[in-house]
């Protein structure tokens, strides 16, 4: 299974929907693609992720729903992104089949060791720093405690792909690469640049340098 280095990840904007968002996305050469709906009822939510369905299909890109496990199912995406506060992965997995894409959230060497025996397909590593896009926010961690947290990976043999998240910026990725990052998933840096396809596309540029390390 596959899993791409740049995560891309939609969010409320009053003057774009998501499904033109990630189309945006798509256009600079994402084919990952987190739908990342707050505050909706339903039916508004299932819509807008068929929408967003319809546009990863027509690029190829891997279509990942945030936090809903139900929707997930309904519309068969690609997988389910689970926060530390919604369903457990193992009742993800029971509902979902083996067959869908499940990652999880952590922010401690705790949260890495569950996600791990919970297999999990990747994990979302954060935040890095302080961002608006999400609320109640864990414990910032900055480069230094990523490095420490990916060193305790490596010692403990745990090997699942690790993206950092939360406010990185296109001047990280090159840090958190030789920390020993999979990749990263962005979400304002991208939604609210002038062009959102260009800034995709150099930050697919900066994840596939050669970076000299044994990731985690």
């Amino acid at each position: 299974m596959k899993i791409s280095k740049l995560h891309y990840i939609t969010q409320d904007l009053a003057h774009i929907p998501h499904w033109e968002q990630a189309r945006l996305a798509c256009e600079g050469g994402a084919d990952w693609v987190q739908l990342r709906v707050k505050n909706q009822d339903f039916d508004t939510w299932k819509q807008t992720a068929l929408k967003t369905q319809a546009i990863c299909k027509a690029f190829g890109a891997t279509l990942i729903i945030n936090d809903n496990v139900q929707i997930a199912k309904e519309i068969q995406a690609d997988g389910v992104h689970l926060g530390k506060t919604d369903a457990s992965p193992m009742e993800a997995r029971a509902i979902l089949g083996e067959n869908f894409i499940i990652g999880g959230t952590s922010n401690t060497f705790e949260d890495l060791a569950f996600l791990h025996k919970a297999k999990v397909n990747y994990i979302g590593l954060g935040p890095f720093r302080f961002t608006k896009t999400k609320q109640n926010l864990s414990p910032i961690l900055g480069l230094e405690k990523y490095q420490s947290l990916l060193a305790q990976c490596k010692i403990a043999g745990l090997n699942l792909p690790i993206v950092g998240i939360g406010g990185v910026l296109l001047s990280d990725v090159e840090d958190l690469m030789l920390a020993g990052l999979h990749g990263v998933a962005v979400s304002s840096v991208i939604n609210l640049a002038e062009k959102p396809s260009e800034v995709v596309g150099d930050f697919i540029k900066a994840l596939n340098e050669k970076y000299h390390v044994e990731y985690c």
